[in-house]
């Protein structure tokens, strides 16, 4: 009985769960193309790593961290005689020597601009050869051919619009080369956005390792007579222990262990921001039926009357929900999948080729999304529900007005919000004093949603008092419309109050995003100005600054005391016998002429001369003081004995957990061929005076050097904002579904609300009121809707920002900064979300025949 009542209701009020159905859709549709997205992208890169990966792969020592490829550490490398070892190995069907380096720039001697990737991927460059397995395929020209011929990737030739015969120049850490594009190479698979340039073996060692008979790993494939494990470990005990050795399994799980951390974050993100449109969807959803169950009160109460039981309406409202719910989900996975197809095609945009032919649909997308929605759908219609089957036949058979929720009602409410807020507020106020990131970060997370929820549960008390208090003015600037508005906004604040919550929940988010954002900005503005004295710094997108660049600054007459930096991986014996792992900087002795650097403790120039400086919080954490004889061991090298002359203070975020020592003691103690090369490079003007012109001339010494950033201080700042604001762009664009849902339950709820007022609408055109008239008010009640949510989403948003900001001075963020335009923005995007969503409903109630309405049919 009840699910027949269900399917009935749904058919017959199909056209007022129209917006309910397409909030649920566009939300469930977020978290399907989400999951069936991050699937395909798992199942294709996991078909790469399986497809490529040797049975045995061997790399000297242990492989370097990704901060240490990108921050000019040497590549490691294996001798001649390895490779034949390995091949003469039992069991062993072939064995071949890899050549491959990252810290490569690909440029167009054309147009003296980079070709490689610009969204971080790195340029690879290497050696061609044929293997087993291999992902490359040459579709256009032939194998490169001895000095001066290269194969370079499909997508970036097209990108560069290159093709084969066409020169190209390569920057590597020992020159600059000018070659031939001799033929294009195809992934078989997928490029994962690299851009991929290959020598014939000798070329490469020349021009990457700057010798031959070298490797940066080896690669071996079994006759099958001996298992992976059985190779590994025979093959270990003919090198030796020094060199690294992984079966395919352990190098399909190396090569997955960054880019999965990557899609795990970007699945986790797009979930959370799929979480809050479902969230906002959720309010829609709980408006539709709570003003649905007030429409049908005399339907239910015959319902009643005819002998159908409380909970039997409580079912049936639930199996309607469920309904609805269901085909949501189902319209949304269905979208989902052509939203993932959308991403598939915008990362091959910016590089990363997806067959959307082979996107992965896993019975856990499907399933996940539907139970998401339907579960939002029936949590959202349990109150209406619960409503619904309280009705008694006597009432529901009398003449139904919406009830206003104040005065004795709304006690319990508001005491439960005000608890709620108390509690959430003291976690927020708690956050900002915590004595780490972890503690704060975990206060701010429970403050948020618990005052999150406070100001919804409060949000008709809220509303009431602000309509009453700024209500006032709209008769005033729109007459009778206005004082008719003001009244109906307060005639049902709870529907007022929980319409408002959608956007305020949205507005919240951006707002808070904002403070976030401008407090990053301005802290490292801050923090570039305490710390940087150099007129000019010097960095490189591939991580290194080759020595052939450095001879080039150097010999640039207008610069005046050029230091460098240089990243060295290092192991620290303490006075306690513990060794700990970290990097240290190793600089040149004017390095602090170019930084401004707050020591705690100790001389920062003695440390550089002949000792070691240490961060604070490193000292603190291991009990040392300045004086202590410590075991340092750089590059793989021997211990040595160095003395802690400074302990730097944690003032400034750019120092954060640095150790520095002179270049010159580090030069002691690491070979040439091991010393990494130089990251950071800066410098400043000779004559103060004529800095302008020295920039320019800088910039123009490097132009052969496109990967190379030459950055004043505003250029610096103007990078870190940059950074900062394509980030925030993403987070708006992520919110903008959310804020898409708080809109269309602005609409959903002007839309049932004049059908609601059919009658009340006919019988105020019959007293005068004129059509524009009609118009005008439901745009004003719609205005009153979105402001009271900008104004309380901004004011919330506001306290989580500086919360935030708080709970992360240890990070960095040490400067508050709230937009000044921040409040002009939102109550514009207010009244534009209000125009727009009131747009059909003022239009329908406008056009609304006058007799017909005042015999109460919509």
């Amino acid at each position: 009985m009840a699910f027949t009542i269900a399917v009935k209701s749904s058919v017959a009020n199909k056209g007022r769960m129209a917006l309910s159905l397409v909030a649920i859709t566009l939300s469930v549709a977020f978290v399907a193309g989400t999951l069936i997205f991050t699937d395909t992208a798992n199942s294709t890169f996991d078909r790469l790593f399986k497809a490529t990966a040797a049975d045995i792969t061997v790399s000297a020592g242990h492989d370097a961290t990704p901060a240490q490829r990108q921050n000019g550490a040497r590549p490691k490398i294996l001798p001649e005689r390895i490779v034949r070892q390995i091949a003469a190995s039992p069991g062993v069907v072939t064995a071949q020597g890899e050549v491959s380096v990252q810290d490569v720039a690909v440029v167009n001697p054309a147009t003296k601009k980079s070709i490689g990737p610009t969204d971080g991927a790195p340029s690879i460059a290497g050696n061609w050869y044929i293997r087993p397995n291999s992902a490359l395929e040459i579709t256009e020209g032939q194998a490169p051919r001895g000095p001066g011929q290269a194969l370079l990737d499909a997508d970036t030739a097209h990108r560069a619009h290159l093709k084969a015969g066409a020169p190209v120049r390569i920057i590597s850490t020992t020159g600059t080369y000018d070659v031939t594009i001799s033929g294009i190479v195809t992934f078989t698979s997928t490029n994962p956005g690299v851009a991929l340039i290959l020598f014939d073996t000798p070329t490469a060692q020349r021009y990457l390792l700057g010798q031959t008979g070298v490797y940066t790993s080896v690669v071996a494939f079994g006759d099958g007579t001996r298992n992976d494990e059985q190779l590994k470990s025979q093959i270990s005990g003919e090198i030796g222990n020094s060199h690294q050795v992984r079966t395919a399994a352990e190098t399909i799980a190396q090569n997955k262990t960054g880019f999965g951390d990557y899609l795990r974050f970007l699945k986790y993100a797009m979930l959370g921001f799929a979480g809050i449109s479902l969230l906002v969807g959720g309010f829609l959803i709980i408006n539709t039926y709570l003003m649905l169950v007030g429409q049908r009160t005399r339907e239910i109460g015959l319902l009643r009357a005819i002998g159908i039981g409380r909970a039997k309406i409580y079912h049936s409202l639930i199996a309607e929900a469920l309904i609805t719910g269901l085909i949501g989900s189902a319209l949304g996975v269905a979208a989902g999948y052509f939203l993932a197809m959308g991403l598939i095609q915008l990362l091959g945009a910016l590089g990363m080729r997806f067959e959307s032919t082979h996107l992965t649909l896993r019975w856990t997308a499907p399933l996940t999304a539907t139970a998401l929605g339907a579960a939002t759908t029936l949590t959202a219609a349990w109150l209406p529900a619960r409503r619904a089957s309280a009705i008694s036949p006597l009432e529901a058979l009398r003449e139904h007005q919406a009830a206003s929720i104040t005065g004795a009602s709304n006690q319990p409410r508001t005491g439960l919000g005000l608890i709620i807020g108390v509690i959430g507020t003291a976690l927020l106020t708690a956050s900002t004093e915590a004595p780490d990131l972890h503690t704060g970060g975990v206060l701010l997370g429970l403050g948020i949603p618990l005052t999150l929820t406070a100001t919804v549960i409060l949000g008709p008390l809220l509303a009431t008092a602000a309509i009453r208090v700024g209500g006032t003015i709209l008769p005033l600037l729109f007459g009778v419309p206005g004082r008719l508005s003001q009244r109906n906004a307060l005639r049902n604040p709870q529907r007022t109050g929980t319409t408002a919550a959608a956007l305020m929940t949205c507005l919240a988010l951006v707002t808070s995003t904002s403070v976030i954002a401008s407090s990053m900005v301005r802290s490292a503005t801050s923090q570039i100005e305490q710390a940087v004295g150099a007129d000019y710094l010097i960095t490189s997108r591939s991580g290194t600054i080759t020595p052939e660049i450095l001879r080039a600054i150097r010999a640039i007459p207008e610069l005046g005391n050029i230091s460098e930096e240089r990243q060295l991986s290092a192991s620290i014996s303490t006075t306690r016998g513990k060794i700990i792992n970290r990097h240290i900087y190793a600089v040149t002795p004017n390095y602090r002429q170019n930084i401004n650097m707050q020591t705690q403790a100790g001389d920062f120039n003695g440390a550089i001369a002949d000792g070691i400086s240490l961060d604070a919080d490193f000292v603190k954490a291991h009990q040392l003081k300045v004086g202590d004889i410590l075991q340092v061991a750089l590059e793989g090298g021997k211990p040595q004995p160095i003395r802690l002359r400074a302990v730097t203070a944690e003032s400034n975020a750019i120092f954060k957990g640095r150790g520095f020592i002179g270049l010159a003691t580090a030069r002691q103690w690491v070979p040439e061929n091991r010393m990494p090369f130089a990251s950071q490079v800066l410098a400043a003007a000779a004559d103060p005076s004529r800095s302008t012109q020295t920039y320019s001339t800088l910039q123009a010494s490097l132009v052969d050097f496109p990967h190379i950033r030459v950055l004043n201080q505003l250029d610096y700042k103007t990078l870190i904002k940059g950074q900062v604001d394509q980030l925030i762009q993403l987070i708006y664009g992520l919110l903008g579904l959310s804020i898409l849902v708080g809109a269309l339950g602005v609409m959903n709820t002007l839309t049932l609300s004049v059908i609601e007022r059919t009658r009340e609408i006919g019988l105020l055109r019959a007293v005068g009121l004129q059509r524009h008239q009609i118009l005008l008010l439901i745009q004003v009640e719609s205005l009153i809707i979105t402001l009271i949510g900008a104004v309380l989403g901004g004011g919330l948003g506001i306290i989580w920002g500086v919360a935030g900001q708080r709970a992360l001075r240890a990070e960095g963020l040490r400067q508050l900064a709230i937009p000044a335009d921040l409040l002009t923005e939102l109550l514009a995007s207010a009244v534009l979300i209000g125009v727009v969503a009131a747009i059909t409903p003022a239009f329908r109630a406008s056009r609304i025949n006058l007799l017909t309405a005042i015999n109460g049919r919509p």
